[in-house]
């Protein structure tokens, strides 16, 4: 005769509940809100709040970091199966609410059943215990670098590192704890909370205090030297480069300062809690406003490759996206000319500002190229869907210089005086959300004083690009014809 403890005889009856309550559920599918570009990102039924996720670095970055990932979420539905993004790792278990879940993978989901339905408005703990995967294919996620890791979420692939609702739609609170090797420096968004050590390892621990969206997250681990400074207002600069570099990049480093008054006097207030330069040893191909702490590749600044003037304005472009983009994020991927339009803009003006760049010049030849680039990309605020298989493709002329034209041809419509207005009030309304392309046509309509729906249905949707205000000589190139076989 067997004997089970009172104590085993609940588990078994909660796991043989939980087995019953999925077995009268269909297969599980993968899930998504619904947005235009990616249908299966992000998940319906609840809201992170926090997230908390615990990784172990084991020292070589070809080998999967065990993890534990806790979300804090409020049910806004209720809910029989929690769907989650999560692409890249081993599941070992997860609880729901301190109770043992069942789960499964549907294509990029994953999908958890708790032994008990989960009712609308009720808080919800889900824990994830799991690997984290460095090891995949150049789609996202981890980014291997000679001395160790660093991330590239943007745009959908946070999910591929930890379990998430990974949209920027919904927008959370992150602490992170990394233990590697004592040898080696860890950085991550915020600002660093306890640190220990124990038997040659070292824990770091960072915490923001402002919201984020997934596809923002930072995690660097390598050989690294941390300097600190000063920004307006008393603002903790802290930039994160390879520790042996440390003098060469320096002159680049001491510029962040001034070009965080420069924006300040632009769009207002610096919104988080930090800034500085992640400057990574990797050949991405792409820069990333990863928030309080902007990607860089390395190359960028080394080896005389890039003019001064265009180096500057590229950390111009990735600070100007805290503001536009990261404190105030996209509420869908289909409003991304906000993020980029407003970065690029920035760019340009502070190239015209401080290395003779004429704006005027840059936007007059974007203007002869947005036809074409209306025709393959689709318009700035109706973008086609990404290539199969490329999901970066979403990142499109079209939403860099594209967009910028919007913002000339909107500051000529209703003036400078009143889009300077606009830009303010557009990063203090919405600090810390998610807002739409709708949202900013209303509320430049509210400054201008009169109606400018027809502008941006021009501006915005159109197959082809408006006129423009003020420059009626300004002509667009005929984009090439598709060749018919």
């Amino acid at each position: 005769m067997l004997f089970i403890s009172r104590r085993s005889r609940g588990v078994l009856l909660a796991t043989a509940s939980a087995a019953l309550v999925a077995a009268t559920l269909p297969a599980p599918v993968p899930l998504g809100i619904g947005d235009p570009l990616f249908p299966h990102l992000g998940n319906p039924g609840y809201d992170v709040l926090s997230y908390n996720i615990g990784l172990t670095y084991p020292g070589s970055n070809t080998t999967p970091l065990e993890a534990v990932t806790s979300i804090d979420a409020r049910a806004t539905a209720s809910l029989r199966r929690i769907n989650l993004d999560f692409a890249r790792g081993t599941v070992h278990s997860v609880e729901v609410n301190g109770e043992p879940a069942r789960f499964a993978t549907a294509d990029e989901d994953l999908v958890v059943t708790p032994h008990r339905a989960v009712r609308a408005g009720s808080p919800l703990r889900i824990t994830v215990r799991h690997t984290s995967d460095p090891r995949g294919a150049a789609d996202g996620g981890w980014i291997r670098t000679p001395d160790g890791l660093a991330m590239g979420n943007q745009a959908d692939a946070a999910h591929r590192v930890f379990p998430c609702n990974d949209h920027p739609a919904d927008k959370a609170f992150f602490t992170f704890r990394i233990t590697a090797p004592q040898k080696l420096t860890v950085v991550a968004n915020g600002l660093p909370g306890p640190r220990t050590t124990r038997a040659g390892r070292t824990t770091w621990t960072y915490r923001t205090r402002h919201p984020m969206a997934t596809e923002l997250a930072q995690v660097s681990i390598g050989d690294s030297a941390v300097i600190h400074r000063t920004g307006p207002h008393g603002l903790p600069v802290r930039d994160v480069v390879p520790a042996a570099e440390r003098k060469e990049l320096e002159p680049w480093l001491r510029k962040t300062p001034a070009q965080l008054a420069w924006m300040e006097s632009k769009a207002g207030r610096y919104p988080f809690e930090t800034y500085g330069v992640l400057i990574a040893d990797t050949d991405t191909g792409f820069e990333l406003e990863t928030q309080t702490l902007s990607l860089f590749e390395r190359r960028l600044f080394t080896g005389g490759s890039f003019p001064e003037w265009y180096v500057d304005s590229v950390m111009v472009h990735e600070l100007a996206h805290q503001w536009f983009g990261d404190s105030v994020s996209p509420h869908s991927w289909s409003d991304l000319w906000l993020n980029e339009g407003h970065a690029t803009w920035y760019e340009a003006l502070y190239a015209d500002e401080h290395d003779g760049k004429p704006l005027a010049t840059r936007m007059r030849d974007a203007y002869r190229q947005s036809d074409g680039w209306r025709a393959a990309g689709g318009p700035p605020a109706a973008p086609k869907p990404p290539v199969h298989g490329q999901k970066i493709s979403i990142f499109r002329p079209v939403v860099y210089d594209g967009s910028a034209l919007v913002l000339y041809a909107l500051r000529q419509e209703i003036g400078a005086a009143a889009f300077s207005v606009l830009e303010h009030s557009w990063v203090s309304r919405y600090r810390d959300r998610s807002a739409t392309s709708a949202d900013f046509a209303a509320l430049a309509s509210r400054i201008a004083g009169r109606d400018l729906s027809g502008f941006f249905q021009g501006w915005l949707y159109g197959k082809k690009t408006p006129p423009m205000p003020g420059h009626p000589d300004w002509r667009s190139a005929q984009p090439p014809q598709a060749h018919k076989g």
